[in-house]
C-alpha cells in the first residue's frame, strides 16, 4: 500500500463493550471470526485477525470491552485488554459516531498517562448518523460502518501509515493466529448471546474435551458450562432442540472457517459460580493479573 519496505504491526480495536470492535475486525479481515451480538461483552479473550495487503500485515486486537468490572471475570477481561494495549503498535479507539465526542482514551482505560503506542480514535456505526453530522465528524477523525464497509479503505491507509518497517511475522494467506480450539468456544459462546435469553449467556463458557482434526468428519467434544442447575435445562431445551441449535451455530461458523465437516459433540455441567472462582477462571484462559499477583 505505501512504500517498498514491508510494514506491520499489532493495532488494538479498543474502547467501551458495544462499541462494534468485533464487526470491524471481521469487516477488515473479511471473515466471521470475531463473535458478534448486541448484547454488551460478549469479547472474553482478545482475538486476533490478520490482513496482509501487498506490503504491508495489520495484526488486528480485538480486545474485551474497557468496563467498570463488577466481579473477577470482568476484572480478568479487563486486566487482559490493558496488557494487550502495552504491546500494540497502534490503538485504534473506537466510539459510536452518535455519541460524538469520544472520550479521553487515557481516561476512560484508567490510565495514569497516555498510553505509549500513538492513539486513533475511529467512529463507528456511521450509518446510523445523517450525513450531514457524518460529515462533520469525518473533517477531523475517520469515520466507518463495519456494516456497510464505509470507510474501511481510508482507515487502512492511515493505519498502514502509521506502522514500523518490520518484516511480516505471519503468512500471507492467514485471517488469524489462534487455534480451530479456540474458536469452537467463541462460536459456542455466540450461539448462547443468540440463543439464550438476557443473563443466561454471561454465565455460559465452553471448554473442547476432545479434538480429532485427522478424522472426516473433524470430530470435537466440548462440554458446555453454566452456573446454576436451572440454567443446565435452559441450555439443552425441550427434547434438547436448544443444544442442537447451539451445536448447528457454531458448527457452520467452524465449518466455514476450517473448509471441513466438523461433527460437534456437546454436553452441559454445572460449575457453580465459576465467573468469580480463581481456578476456574485460569482453566478456561483468564490467569490472574499482575495486580492479583503482586
Amino acid at each position: 500500500m505505501i512504500g517498498a519496505m514491508p510494514r506491520s504491526g499489532h493495532i488494538a480495536l479498543a474502547g467501551l463493550p458495544n462499541v462494534g470492535k468485533s464487526s470491524l475486525l471481521n469487516a477488515l479481515v473479511g471473515q466471521h471470526l470475531a463473535i458478534v451480538s448486541a448484547k454488551a461483552q460478549a469479547t472474553r479473550i482478545p482475538v486476533v485477525g490478520l490482513r496482509t495487503d501487498g506490503e504491508v500485515q495489520f495484526v488486528l486486537h480485538d480486545l474485551p470491552g474497557l468496563l467498570d468490572p463488577s466481579y473477577l471475570l470482568q476484572e480478568r477481561m479487563r486486566a487482559l485488554a490493558l496488557d494487550a494495549l502495552l504491546r500494540m503498535d497502534l490503538i485504534l479507539h473506537l466510539h459510536p459516531a452518535p455519541t460524538a465526542p469520544a472520550p479521553d482514551f487515557a481516561k476512560l482505560a484508567g490510565l495514569e498517562r497516555a498510553p505509549a503506542a500513538p492513539v486513533l480514535t475511529v467512529y463507528t456505526k456511521g450509518d446510523l448518523v445523517r450525513p450531514a453530522p457524518r460529515a462533520a465528524l469525518a473533517a477531523d477523525a475517520l469515520v466507518v460502518s463495519a456494516d456497510r464497509g464505509d470507510g474501511l479503505e481510508p482507515l487502512l491507509l492511515a493505519i498502514a501509515s502509521r506502522l514500523p518497517e518490520r518484516d511480516f511475522g505471519f503468512d500471507p494467506d492467514d485471517v488469524g493466529t489462534q487455534p480451530v480450539r479456540f474458536f469452537v468456544v467463541e462460536y459456542l459462546r455466540e450461539a448462547a448471546f443468540e440463543l439464550l435469553g438476557d443473563e443466561l449467556p454471561y454465565s455460559f463458557t465452553a471448554e473442547v474435551e476432545e479434538f480429532r482434526e485427522a478424522e472426516a468428519p473433524m470430530y470435537i467434544r466440548a462440554t458446555l458450562f453454566v452456573e446454576r442447575e436451572s440454567q443446565k435445562g435452559m441450555v439443552i431445551g425441550r427434547g434438547g432442540q436448544t443444544i442442537k441449535a447451539i451445536g448447528a451455530h457454531a458448527r457452520q461458523r467452524l465449518e466455514a472457517l476450517t473448509g471441513a465437516r466438523i461433527y460437534l459433540d456437546l454436553w452441559v455441567k454445572v460449575l457453580p459460580h465459576w465467573r468469580k472462582n480463581p481456578g476456574a477462571l485460569a482453566r478456561f484462559g483468564f490467569p490472574p493479573s499482575d495486580l492479583e499477583t503482586a
